[in-house]
């Protein structure tokens, strides 16, 4: 029997976040995984497959498009085997790193599925059946998550598609329905349309991207409108019939009224995703999780000493750099040091074009806690390196505290705006106010002085570029 400080079940990113800490901090740590490659979902079938189909396909319309404006006449040829064969290369070239990490950092991994057998144990069962016991003073869960499902619509990954099925089309649809409006089927369904795919989007709510400021939304929905995005808002799903050549999609108005039917090659189901505690042996330590996965208080421990849990398998949102955060203060408190997440200040991205970038809390959340805020806005079409390069949709918006002008929230759509919020994140987490942003110098021309106007707009002294 092995013994361990710790072990961590899931090679994901807070599971090889946590595991690298914990071996950097000196502590005898494995990582139980079983896949092939570590890195979980994000970087085997989520973040970075999603992002190097959405970059591929970008250029490939922007050549498309684009380019004859700029002068320079092409006519692009798609090869989807080689785009796909590219986005594979690039997933093993990071899986592999972290790999590297493991034994730089004196992590063991653990090939097979981990279950907590009792507090202290870990039994880890191979790909061959074989089982094996470890022990270690601490165990982190962090098993990550999974799509969720949708009654009467039964994924089989050939017509069907889940988020995984979804980067590995081996044809590009004539047709394309996407069933959700939040950031996968957002993401994914761009990237199909952009290669030539009808995209239709059905969504529940009467708005895409729940959650997300408002303004912002309907911005978005506009442009990806524009792109050729169709949209049925209000609209439940009642079932799906799959035959040789396409799929059968049947929903109704969820104010009520007659059910529609719409066919398309393939359907994309993007619900949304649920934590992952399937065969965990959680019934056996007294854990029950609710539906935001296993429940811990906010120093990551659970009810049971000695284990702990962080990422997408407990509450917050399902980010992978939200995971990691969570998985170092993890790793840093077992090893009696401080540990912290500011969950006030998790930026999130949605990677469309335009992208949107947000941290910080919305209008309608402000509103609805009685908070009396001021709104700076700045737009791209304002922006002198926005207008030049021709990418002059969206704006950013910052929204501060009418009294202490602390910043509260920031709003973004447009180029490149994954890139901008990082500012605004440091700007929050040390309580800055829009003035020291507005007041900090920003190099010209770039997109990044949108932020520094949009400050300034707090106080109405926005200069146009």
């Amino acid at each position: 029997m092995s013994q361990y400080d710790v072990i961590i079940i899931g090679g994901g990113p807070g599971g090889y976040n946590a595991a690298i800490r914990a071996g950097q901090l000196g502590l005898k740590v494995a990582c139980v995984e079983g896949r092939e490659t570590l890195g979980g979902t994000c970087l085997n079938v989520g973040c970075m497959p999603s992002k190097a189909l959405l970059h591929a396909s970008e250029l490939y319309e922007m050549a498309a498009k684009d380019f004859a404006g700029l002068g320079i006449d092409v006519t692009p040829k798609l090869n989807l085997p080689q785009m796909m064969a590219q986005k594979a290369e690039s997933v093993t070239t990071l899986t592999k790193g972290i790999e590297f990490l493991f034994k730089k950092n004196k992590v063991e991994w653990i090939k097979g599925w981990g279950r907590i057998a009792a507090p202290g144990k870990v039994a880890v069962k191979a790909a061959d059946g074989t089982e094996t016991v470890h022990e270690a003073k601490d165990i982190v869960i962090a098993t990550g998550s999974v799509p969720s499902g949708l009654p009467g619509v039964t994924v089989d990954n050939k017509r069907i598609v889940d988020s995984t099925g979804a980067l590995s089309l081996t044809e590009v649809p004539k047709s394309l329905i996407v069933i959700g409006a939040g950031v996968i089927g957002l993401e994914l369904g761009s990237v199909w349309r952009r290669l030539g795919a009808k995209v239709t989007v059905v969504e529940y709510l009467d708005r895409i991207t729940p959650g997300m400021d408002e303004e912002t939304a309907k911005t978005l929905q506009r442009s990806l409108t524009k792109q050729g995005m169709e949209f049925k808002l209000g609209a439940k799903v009642t079932g799906a019939k799959t035959g040789k050549s396409g799929v059968e999609l049947t929903f109704e108005p969820v104010a009520g009224g007659p059910a529609e039917t719409i066919s398309a090659d393939y359907v994309l189901l993007a619900i949304g995703r649920r934590p992952y505690t399937e065969g965990l042996g959680l019934d056996g330590l007294g854990i029950a999780p609710d539906k935001r996965g296993v429940v811990a208080n906010d120093h990551f421990k659970t009810g049971v000493p000695g284990v702990w849990v962080v990422g997408d398998v407990t509450s917050g949102p399902m980010l992978a750099h939200k995971a990691e955060d969570e998985a170092v203060a993890c790793i840093e408190l077992i090893a009696g040091k401080a540990g912290h997440v500011n969950y006030d200040v998790i930026p999130s991205v949605i990677y469309t074009f335009p992208e949107v970038a947000v941290v910080g809390r919305t209008e309608e959340e402000l509103k609805a806690a009685g908070v009396a805020y001021k709104v700076g806005k700045f737009p791209f079409t304002a922006n002198s390196r926005a207008k030049i390069n021709h990418e002059a949709e969206g704006f950013v918006k910052v929204l501060a505290d009418a009294k202490t002008d602390r910043v509260l929230g920031v709003h973004m759509i447009g180029p490149s705006v994954s890139e901008m919020i990082g500012e605004y994140a440091v700007a929050m987490e040390f309580s800055a106010a829009s003035e020291d942003v507005a007041r900090t110098c920003h190099p010209h021309p770039t997109r990044s002085e949108a932020s520094k106007q949009a400050a300034m707009g707090v106080e109405g002294w926005t200069m146009q570029a």
